[in-house]
């Protein structure tokens, strides 16, 4: 299963009048870091930054100067979540603005089935909060001390640790192969993976017959009620 975990950065709050300013998204493959990563940063036209909203990303409009509109990005922007799950922390707020970038160019929005919003699965699996990507990261032992600013490289990638922890862990990570069969939920608030992995061949016994005799002899020693009677072959 491929997921793209991505962010956005906005010059304000309203995406039927504000534009995205910066696109960061992070690859994963069943679950996995592949290392493709896509980030741009966007000239927003004659749409001003809002003082709350560069207070919090800090990019300035002097920045986004030279940067390409969202019509010349648009295209690498598709082919790169071709096929993909969109996943993002209040997903609502980051669709609605990619969408609305759609919209200007008379493209299709991204249906809501290929979206999934990593603020409501915490919100399931912690009811009691807090649920803001900072808080997740402290619950999960995840390093963000160099955020002093949002990012949306940066927030991706936080962000796709916060969701494979989420999912099972890092020890779903374990089955790195993909003929090794790994099986992954097919929606987003089932929170079960199973790895499938089998050996091709028993291991070698690393107990000597000598071993396996004076074990036996012990557990005949301790009588019928000792534990190991109950595994012993």
């Amino acid at each position: 299963m491929r997921e793209i975990v991505f962010d956005t950065e906005t010059t304000g709050l309203e995406f039927k009048a504000d534009r995205v300013i910066e696109i960061g998204g992070i690859e994963l493959l069943n679950q996995f870091p592949t290392g493709r990563s896509f980030h741009v940063y966007i000239n927003p036209g004659d749409r001003q930054i809002h003082p709350d909203a560069l207070a919090v990303h800090g990019i300035t409009e002097e920045f986004l100067k030279d940067k390409p509109l969202f019509a010349d990005i648009v295209d690498d922007l598709e082919t790169f979540f071709e096929g993909a799950r969109w996943v993002a922390h209040n997903a609502t707020f980051d669709m609605s603005f990619i969408n609305a970038e759609f919209a200007r160019l008379g493209k299709p929005p991204v249906p809501s089935d290929r979206v999934i919003d990593t603020l409501a699965l915490a919100r399931r699996k912690h009811p009691m909060g807090p649920n803001s990507l900072d808080a997740l990261c402290r619950r999960y032992g995840i390093d963000n001390s160099h955020r002093t600013k949002h990012g949306a490289l940066l927030d991706s990638e936080l962000l796709a640790e916060v969701y494979i922890e989420m999912l099972g862990g890092r020890q779903a990570t374990f089955g790195l192969s993909q003929t090794a069969g790994p099986k992954t939920s097919a929606r987003a608030d089932e929170d079960v993976v199973e790895i499938a992995l089998e050996r091709p061949r028993p291991l070698t016994p690393r107990v000597s017959a000598v071993e396996t005799e004076g074990h036996q002899a012990l557990i005949k020693r301790l009588g019928e009620k000792a534990i190991w009677s109950r595994y012993s072959a």
